[in-house]
């Protein structure tokens, strides 16, 4: 069955060129013109991808994907109109897992799309259980726990982490974190991986601003103490 894409932007010309394009490349979409439709949509039928414009009138894509991550880990990719830092990071803090700018370019959207079937589908090269400190990552069954309390994470979240785990104490830099989670050229996109980091901590860290699992080493990157 093919992956199932739920596009929610109200041009309708934006909208009917990519739909075309993605089905071109194999996927099924599903349109919707309205943040409120897009929602509606969703629980009717959950996608493998949701696509979603940030400047929708009414609910706006930021609410859209804070909705979203409330009961689900979807992979969700953020369109911004000019690549604005603001609107990045504030999309991604939201729960995005990517972004794209217009004006999309049609094969770089559907190579990222596949990126995210992958990583939802990742099982990892770690042990079955790791255990950092007093959380425990389930490689298997593609979660972390504290004292058997389940601590939820997107799929990307659970990915970084991962990417952390296999190298215990070593430095991996934006860069290698780029490569081994989004596997895509973002061309040195450091936003991605900094939010992303900021999100896992505070899930998982005791204290997010006094860190003491996910390290930063300045001017170098991450690792995950030992």
């Amino acid at each position: 069955m093919a992956p199932l894409i739920l596009f929610i932007e109200d041009d309708e010309r934006i909208r009917t060129v990519l739909r075309m394009s993605l089905q071109h490349d194999g996927f099924d979409v599903e349109e919707a013109g309205s943040g409120e439709d897009g929602l509606a949509a969703f629980e009717r039928r959950s996608a493998d991808v949701v696509l979603v414009d940030l400047r929708l009138p009414g609910i706006d894509g930021f609410e859209v994907t804070r909705i979203l991550r409330k009961t689900s880990n979807v992979p969700v990719i953020v369109v911004t109109a000019h690549g604005d830092s603001h609107d990045v990071v504030a999309g991604l803090e939201a729960g995005a897992d990517d972004y794209v700018v217009k004006p999309v370019v049609a094969k770089v959207l559907a190579a990222r799309i596949r990126a995210l079937l992958r990583r939802a589908s990742f099982t990892g090269e770690i042990a079955t259980v790791v255990r950092v400190g007093d959380l425990e990552i389930h490689r298997e069954a593609n979660l972390v726990t504290r004292d058997g309390e389940e601590i939820p994470l997107t799929r990307t979240e659970f990915k970084v982490l991962c990417a952390l785990a296999e190298h215990p104490g070593w430095v991996l830099s934006r860069t290698q974190l780029l490569d081994q989670v989004w596997e895509y050229d973002y061309f040195g996109d450091d936003r991605l991986v900094d939010t992303h980091i900021g999100r896992l901590r505070a899930k998982v860290e005791r204290d997010p601003s006094k860190p003491e699992l996910i390290l930063t080493v300045r001017g170098a990157g991450y690792k995950l103490a030992t």
